[in-house]
């Protein structure tokens, strides 16, 4: 069993940046990922990080202002952002996979965590 827990969100204004945790209790696992989910929007993936070699994917409306990374050692995966748009606004969330490949489908993930808001104003 794999317990979750997200941390850093909060509020912020367009422009600026924050950096969200995700601690685990284990990562004997393949795959890393974070979606989000806005009030009456389905959940949507964002990003999603390999353990064996650190590979990572991205939403097209992330690339080149997310970045996920991980820390071993604390069991522990990061989700970097910066230029934060106000469409960025939503409940984030950690989960995890034991599948073999970067995936973008909810179906791959049998783990998540409970969630954190992150509102970006203007």
């Amino acid at each position: 069993q794999v317990q979750l827990v997200e941390s850093g969100g909060g509020l912020v204004q367009a422009g600026g940046s924050l950096r969200l945790s995700c601690a685990a209790s284990t990562f004997t696992i393949y795959t890393m990922g974070w979606f989000r989910q806005a009030p009456g929007k389905e959940r949507e993936f964002v990003a999603a990080i390999k353990w064996s070699d650190r590979s990572a994917d991205y939403a097209d409306s992330v690339k080149d202002r997310f970045t996920i990374s991980r820390v071993d050692a604390k069991n522990t995966v990061y989700l970097q952002m910066n230029s934060l748009k106000p469409e960025d606004t939503a409940v984030y969330y950690c989960a995890a996979s034991r599948t073999l490949r970067l995936s973008s489908a909810r179906s791959d993930y049998g783990f998540w965590g409970p969630g954190t808001q992150v509102t970006v104003s203007s």
